[in-house]
């Protein structure tokens, strides 16, 4: 690496160290006030329905990081989920087929590990759709996803009739949806933490997060330096697919069911976390870390509402104001930075 790129490496770190401390402590603040409203809050059972609930949205928010650190969005990605827990769970009905039971409750493992590849897979060709279209085409990302948002849904509709599918294999579900590890640690929480740790080394610590950050930086810069852009972007669009198709296989196991009317809000969500979490739409900034508190500010505020006994659409007012906070601050930031260059 050289002194230039690894000057700027340092300088991202110093910046995700900044947003990271600042959404802490909003975060402490909020644990501290609810739990001194209700010491209750800070019963275990409470954190760990916290983390399990939120988990799908987590690994949706770590990919949504990446596509707007390059400057970009992806507003496919609740579609997406859905859609790959479609594409799981009917591989899985289709290879147990003419089994006695209702549907595939009682396949064993292979089928179940071959559902989840193809839940996946279908994940990554959305992603790998979207990354092409915006690279290639040069369609703007957010008509790109939008308009796959919409096929990936519509697909989800035609696929199952516009009904749920049932009979999910009841080992995947009790293990992976309600299982718990030394019965503390909740699956679901242990494959988000797993999907964070690796993320969050590869956009901080390898060649692809540099790449990543410098697209979002100036994208023809880092053409000019020798970075595959179009390459790197149709690489990042299909990690957001293939994080998407393992939210979609999290949430089927969850919930037993595709649940296809119950994420029409993911993108909003996990968009909302990334920029609460210190990620810049205007790209070039961001971190795994930051947004995984970006997700658990909302979480916290909603069940902190339902503890205490206040109107939980107060949540959603809370969250807007946060969000524009984050933003404005970002613009401010954004504003001084080049003022002080000029």
């Amino acid at each position: 690496m050289t002194s230039a790129a690894a000057g700027q490496t340092r300088l991202w770190v110093r910046v995700a160290t900044t947003n990271l401390l600042w959404i802490l402590l909003i975060l402490l603040a909020l644990v501290v006030a609810f739990t001194a409203l209700q010491p209750n809050f800070l019963q275990p059972f409470n954190i760990r329905s916290i983390f399990a609930d939120q988990s799908y949205l987590i690994v949706l928010a770590i990919g949504e990081t990446f596509v707007i650190i390059t400057a970009g969005i992806d507003l496919s990605v609740g579609g997406v989920l859905i859609f790959a827990g479609v594409i799981a769970g009917k591989v899985m009905l289709a290879l147990y087929s003419g089994h006695t039971g209702i549907g595939a409750a009682d396949a064993g493992w292979p089928v179940i590990l071959v559902g989840v590849l193809a839940g996946a897979a279908a994940g990554v060709g959305a992603g790998l759709v979207n990354g092409l279209l915006v690279a290639k085409a040069r369609v703007p990302s957010l008509i790109v996803t939008l308009g796959t948002l919409g096929i990936a849904t519509g697909a989800s509709y035609l696929l199952t009739g516009g009904t749920d599918l049932r009979g999910i294999p009841t080992r995947y579900t009790n293990l992976i949806g309600f299982g718990t590890l030394f019965g503390q640690i909740p699956y679901q929480v242990v494959i988000a933490g797993v999907v964070a740790v690796l993320c969050g080394l590869l956009l901080a610590y390898t060649r692809f997060g540099r790449h990543t950050y410098a697209i979002g930086s100036n994208a023809e810069a880092a053409r000019r330096v020798g970075i595959a852009v179009d390459r790197h972007l149709i690489r990042v669009y299909a990690l957001m697919g293939l994080l998407a198709g393992v939210a979609g296989c999290m949430n089927l196991a969850h919930y037993t069911t595709t649940t296809i009317a119950g994420h029409t809000a993911d993108n909003l969500g996990a968009i909302s976390a990334a920029v609460i979490g210190g990620t810049s739409l205007f790209g070039g900034r961001g971190s795994v870390a930051g947004t995984i508190v970006g997700v658990l500010i909302p979480a916290t505020l909603a069940s902190g509402f339902v503890i205490i006994g206040v109107d939980p659409y107060w949540q959603y007012i809370a969250v807007g104001l946060v969000l524009i906070g984050a933003v404005y601050l970002d613009q401010v930031r954004r504003r001084t930075r080049e003022s002080s260059k000029a």
